[in-house]
């Protein structure tokens, strides 16, 4: 019976446990999508999340394994000291208080498949934690990003909130109109402004398209504002041009180090711009480079979560509904996978590689996502038209390793990108059986068994059972025929061809002469050197099973 009791002392915390009650002192709640992303992938797995990634975690809950199992609504559940089928309790308990998540640690696939099956039915989220974690590190990860935490208004975001109160925290020490833009002139935050009136030309168009409108962007490299904003911090004044319909107006570059992030825009109203309207903008432009940097990192926290979520349900790990809820996907649609085998190259042009197949990819698929492992690149495609016929797919895998190929070798190297096609999946949750077979198929190309650049599996069926039928006979020299092997070892001591050219005898069903072509030998050489063989190693080619041990054993590699 598998072993699933709270003996185990690392499994024990070395402070007291005691579930909290309620919201902690300093606690925030925060989401658990953000939870995830603060704690990271190699602290916790998502197993599951049958109510999705915006439920509000509010409170940690450390639940001794001696202790009745409880909870409270909003917490995350630790369970401590408690494996397998012995976490059920707490994930009942959890689910019935409404708790965020249970966190667990789970040793081996068949827990995994019980509790994720149970947590998903329960309708309770369920994270593993990694072995080499300890509880109290967890405790402390978890209390860190609830304590970040802060409430917002509904639909805005944190970075949007921070910057639309800087924009007008600024104009009213400014006494102008301020918008914040990113390199890009794009608007970030804007202030409000009651008298629209005050607001020049440039200020309307930029707030109505979103972006400053390109004549006047033209005149203001023209005068050289760009250059000198990227050369330092110094606010840069811009006179008023009434032929233009531009106001005077204040902008500074907002910086973190040497790289500019974006800029502060101040335009005069009605009134005169304060006394020191340089100074505030000063100080808004460093409050604005920690907020657009937080900003940043956010970003990058949420596509670190996404790839470790993708990562997880290519591998089976990860249920393939948490993915869906996280990015809205409908995860009762056929779904697929391309597999690709990148050839050796550097970190960087292969980082450059997985971008580019990511642009292709979303190209053709608006739903494409794109992982990598090791050498092979997969791109799941999601929410699939039903009735999708193979030829598109492999058409689009064909486009991918082509402009993949071009990437890494162009012309005239010859290194090309082996793509396959996985499975096409009724669902999801069929995912990571699609990127087996896209594995199944890339392993045979890398054989040699398979001459096709791109394929399906309906293509190659026939090489790919082969060359998995020979790693099960290269794995397990018991079964093979030691007279096959003496033959290689004659031809390797005496540099000899008799091996292959037995082997290209059979390929040719007996065929002397098509088999003599094949290697560029006479018939007779082809003749003597298939008797020498039978005659070395008392092989009797006459007898079919004979035939088709030598047939498999020479095709083994050396």
């Amino acid at each position: 019976m598998e072993h699933v009791g709270p003996d185990n002392p690392e499994d024990h915390h070395p402070f007291a446990l005691t579930p909290s009650g309620g919201l902690a002192a300093g606690l925030s709640g925060i989401t658990l999508r953000q939870l995830l992303m603060s704690l990271g992938e190699p602290v916790v797995e998502l197993q599951c999340a049958p109510s999705g990634l915006d439920v509000e975690t509010v409170d940690v809950a450390l639940l001794d394994p001696e202790d009745p199992p409880d909870a409270r609504a909003g917490e995350l559940v630790l369970a401590i000291g408690v494996r397998g089928r012995a976490a059920i309790p707490a994930l009942r308990a959890a689910a019935r208080a409404g708790a965020a998540a249970v966190a667990v640690r789970i040793d081996s696939a068949a827990q995994r498949e019980t509790l994720r099956d149970f947590a998903e039915q329960a309708g309770v989220a369920l994270l593993s934690v990694r072995r080499e974690v300890r509880w109290e590190h967890l405790d402390a990860l978890a209390r860190a990003a609830l304590g970040s935490g802060r409430t917002l208004p509904a639909g805005e975001t944190a970075e949007e909130g921070d910057l639309f109160a800087l924009a007008q925290t600024t104009a009213v020490l400014t006494g102008g109109i301020v918008s914040i833009e990113d390199t890009a002139n794009r608007i970030l935050a804007y202030s409000r402004s009651a008298d629209s009136d005050e607001i020049d030309d440039l200020r309307r168009l930029t707030i109505l398209g979103w972006q400053g409108p390109e004549p006047y962007l033209s005149k203001l490299r023209e005068w050289g504002v760009f250059q000198k904003l990227r050369a330092g911090d110094a606010v840069v004044a811009i006179d008023e041009h009434p032929e233009l319909g531009l106001r005077r107006r204040l902008v500074v570059a907002i910086r973190s180090g040497e790289r500019q992030l974006g800029t502060i825009w101040v335009q005069e109203g009605a009134t005169p711009l304060a006394e020191r309207a340089d100074q505030a903008l000063l100080g808004a432009a460093r409050v604005a480079a920690l907020q657009l940097m937080r900003r940043r990192r956010e970003v990058s926290s949420e596509l670190r979560l996404t790839q470790n979520l993708l990562s997880g349900v290519l591998q089976g790990t990860t249920a393939a509904q948490s993915l869906a809820v996280h990015l809205g996907l409908d995860a009762k649609r056929p779904a697929a996978v391309l597999g690709f085998a990148l050839p050796g190259s550097d970190e960087l042009h292969r980082e450059e590689t997985l971008s580019l197949m990511a642009v292709h990819a979303a190209a053709r698929h608006r739903s494409a996502l794109v992982a990598s492992a090791d050498d092979r690149v997969y791109v799941l495609l999601p929410e699939l038209p039903r009735g999708i016929a193979p030829a598109t797919l492999i058409g689009w895998a064909r486009e991918l390793a082509d402009a993949a190929t071009r990437h890494l070798a162009p012309p005239p190297a010859t290194s090309p990108v082996h793509g396959a096609v996985g499975s096409l999946a009724p669902g999801l949750p069929g995912t990571a059986a699609s990127r087996r077979e896209a594995d199944r198929i890339l392993d045979a190309m890398a054989s040699g068994l398979v001459d096709a650049e791109v394929a399906d599996l309906a293509q190659v069926q026939a090489q790919v059972l082969l060359a998995e039928t020979l790693s099960l006979l290269a794995a397990a020299p018991a079964v093979r025929d030691p007279r096959l092997g003496a033959l290689l070892a004659h031809d390797a001591e005496h540099g000899g061809q008799l091996a292959a050219s037995v082997l290209a005898w059979l390929d040719a069903f007996g065929d002397v002469r098509a088999a003599a072509s094949a290697l560029h030998i006479h018939p007779n050489t082809l003749r003597y050197r298939v008797r020498r063989a039978e005659q070395l190693t008392s092989l009797d080619l006459s007898r079919p099973e004979e035939r088709l041990l030598a047939m498999l054993q020479l095709r083994l590699p050396a």
